[in-house]
């Protein structure tokens, strides 16, 4: 062909742009009018509410407003038990709560949940985003469940409306809250404490009632359910990491084409990074916050290492539990982390 004929050449462009033009509107084709809805326990103000917001725009702008996520926060639509059960069934979509409930379907997300397994959250994060967390994800399709990464709650921390925990001897005779989770039974049980388990949605009226006298969470939860209304003393223990894998119905996943699949996956991965992000920078500020209105104290190096030794008998029981070749693999990876980070 003579492409210095300049009708030649129009005519090549022409049909250059009616390619490109084919192309993006066999795209938007391929991405349907979609109304979607993301349920959580947390309040959107939390940093796994700001995420899920990250979420949802994301979404929005990668598919040209075609496909919407509605949030549901504050468990409006069900506890996060029945959020599971309900993506599992396929009349949700999205849900996010922590590995100890997502245990409920796989035992081996316990692993995030060893009492002082990690040392800090980059190791949290090293784990959840190499092999280990990226099997587990992908394991969940086998419930009905599609995986779409492993978002941050943090450390958890204890308060309570009786005394400051400076030490295991403390937690003697106190009823407090957990994940129904048979870890954090064990783990409060072996510590003295008397473990209650309650969904999140109940735990600021137990509190309020004296039902319980205490409860553990990252600093972010605490401050962002209201906490510190009906309980007086925060403990910094740090005792259990948690992990918050993002999860979508199988259901909802398996009607999708591989253009509106791969909008899911990058804004995941974007509202995943942008949710660490924000919980990293909320956790000094919400210690700060809540001094304002709670009695804060550290709990000393060598009362935490007193700690770790009394619930080793949690660790042997549940790494058994969640099975040596995962625990092995986990340890593995933390001792190479360890070890270059020297």
């Amino acid at each position: 062909m003579n492409f210095r004929n300049p009708v030649r050449r129009a005519l090549v462009a022409a049909l250059g742009a009616l390619t490109v033009l084919g192309a993006s509107s066999l795209h938007a084709q391929e991405i349907k009018e979609r109304n979607l809805r993301f349920a959580f326990s947390l309040a959107k103000e939390h940093p796994l509410g700001v995420g899920a917001q990250k979420f949802a725009d994301a979404v929005a702008q990668k598919s040209g407003g075609k496909m919407k996520v509605t949030l549901f926060p504050n468990a409006v639509l069900g506890s996060d038990p029945q959020n599971l059960s309900a993506v599992r069934g396929g009349t949700l979509d999205f849900t996010s709560m922590a590995t100890g409930l997502v245990a409920s379907i796989d035992k081996r997300f316990m692993v995030f949940d060893l009492p002082f397994l990690f040392n800090d959250a980059k190791e949290a994060y090293a784990i959840a985003d190499g092999p280990v967390g990226k099997g587990l994800l992908d394991d969940l399709s086998a419930h009905g469940v599609i995986g779409l990464g492993i978002w941050d709650l943090g450390f958890r921390n204890m308060t309570n409306s009786k005394r400051p925990i400076t030490k295991a001897e403390d937690l003697q005779g106190l009823k407090i809250r957990v994940i129904a989770s048979p870890i954090f039974i064990d783990l409060f049980t072996t510590l003295g404490a008397n473990p209650v388990p309650m969904t999140f949605g109940e735990v600021y009226g137990a509190l309020e009632s004296k039902a319980i006298d205490g409860q553990d969470n990252p600093v972010a939860v605490i401050e962002s359910a209201k906490f510190a209304e009906v309980q007086k003393y925060l403990s910094l223990t740090r005792h259990v990491y948690t992990g918050m894998p993002f999860m979508m119905s199988k259901k909802t996943w398996d009607s999708m084409s591989d253009a509106e699949r791969n909008v899911i996956r990058a804004a995941a991965e974007e509202a995943k990074q942008e949710e660490r992000k924000v919980t990293a920078a909320k956790e000094g500020q919400s210690v700060e916050t809540l001094k304002k209105s709670m009695q804060v104290n550290e709990v000393s190096p060598a009362e935490v290492a007193r700690l770790r030794e009394k619930v080793q008998p949690v660790t042997d029981k549940f790494s058994k539990e969640v099975g040596d070749a995962t625990f092995q693999q986990v340890s593995a990876e933390l001792a190479r982390l360890r070890t270059a980070s020297k």
